[in-house]
């Protein structure tokens, strides 16, 4: 029999919460394992999502006020209103900041979505305490990045091994959506074409303009 529970535990806006862990100005420099600004489109993806999908989100930045900076000012323009932000003051691991473990736990959702900069410090710690607390993660490598491929392979195999999903943000977005007809189709193709997959937007209006010529 295969151990495949995606039939019972695939994401749903009903089940699922994100987390974005310290998205910051400063760490961002150092994502060299991929597409820098790719990174910060997909986080900015994962926050719109949850204003679309109706999602309860987290984020999280660790001394925002040194080096690391503060948190991308297009993800915190992407923040639905009132989402709690977690300024912590030195602590690596999220989790280890009661304030965010109660902001998470406030969520009541089983899955979480879980991203961070960089890959093997601020995704890892927070995906293995997750998983720790029983909830079921989704660690999206794409809204993540780190500063060489090998931190990067190493950060996967260690992941899975605990349990964790490996996700990336279309797939993530896709799973939630399910359906186009679904009330969340308009939102889902807005975050494709314009931040998680930008070449959508130029094959949506090939479409469009075809459709019309064919009318």
């Amino acid at each position: 029999m295969s151990g495949n529970s995606y039939l019972t535990d695939r994401l749903t806006p009903e089940n699922t919460g994100i987390l974005l862990v310290d998205h910051q100005a400063g760490l961002i420099l150092g994502v060299q394992d991929h597409d820098q600004n790719q990174v910060r489109r997909n986080a900015q993806a994962l926050a719109r999502t949850a204003k679309v999908f109706g999602l309860p989100i987290v984020a999280t930045t660790s001394a925002p006020q040194g080096p690391n900076g503060p948190l991308l000012p297009e993800l915190v323009a992407e923040l639905p209103e009132g989402v709690p932000i977690i300024h912590r003051s030195g602590e690596v691991d999220a989790f280890d900041d009661p304030r965010f473990d109660e902001a998470v736990r406030a969520m009541n959702r089983p899955n979480l979505v879980i991203a961070g900069v960089i890959t093997d410090v601020c995704l890892m710690f927070a995906s293995l305490s997750a998983l720790g607390r029983g909830y079921k993660v989704h660690s999206v490598l794409d809204a993540s990045g780190t500063t060489n491929t090998l931190a990067r392979e190493t950060s996967l195999l260690r992941l899975q091994n605990a349990g964790a999903t490996v996700n990336s943000t279309v797939g993530v977005i896709s799973e939630l959506l399910r359906d186009w007809k679904n009330p969340g189709g308009p939102g889902t193709a807005d975050i494709f074409s314009n931040l998680a997959m930008p070449f959508y937007g130029a094959v949506t209006a090939s479409h469009t303009s075809a459709s019309g010529n064919n009318r």
